[in-house]
């Protein structure tokens, strides 16, 4: 079972950067695809980024494509999100989560806690 913590977020003026880490202390972490969801005020959650259990593979969504990078690094069980070219509606509480391989891009077994990121104008 993934536990997920996740660290970074905070505010950014439009056009900064951010970068967000989740670390798993499971010990199953390489097992996963590794995603991040976020979930801004009065909207459902969404989907943000993915990589596959080997860190070759990645998917976005299109409103984060090409300013979002996901990585990981399975021998410290940690995943990262860098962000980039910030934009006010990047403003939202961002999850990781740990997904079975081959589910659905919007589903996820484990989540974080989630950080706030807050982008202003």
């Amino acid at each position: 079972q993934a536990q997920l913590v996740e660290s970074g977020g905070g505010l950014a003026q439009a056009g900064g950067s951010l970068n967000l880490t989740c670390r798993d202390s499971g010990e199953t972490f390489n097992s996963y695809d590794m995603k991040f969801f976020r979930q801004a005020p009065g909207t459902e959650r969404e989907f943000v980024a993915r990589v596959s259990r080997g860190g070759i593979f990645t998917n976005y969504a299109d409103s984060v494509k090409g300013r979002f990078t996901i990585s990981r690094d399975n021998y410290i069980r940690t995943v990262h999100l860098e962000m980039k070219h910030l934009k006010v509606e990047d403003t939202a509480v961002y999850y990781c989560a740990a997904a079975f391989p081959g589910r659905p891009m919007d589903e996820a077994a484990y989540w974080g806690q989630g950080t706030q990121v807050t982008v202003s104008s």
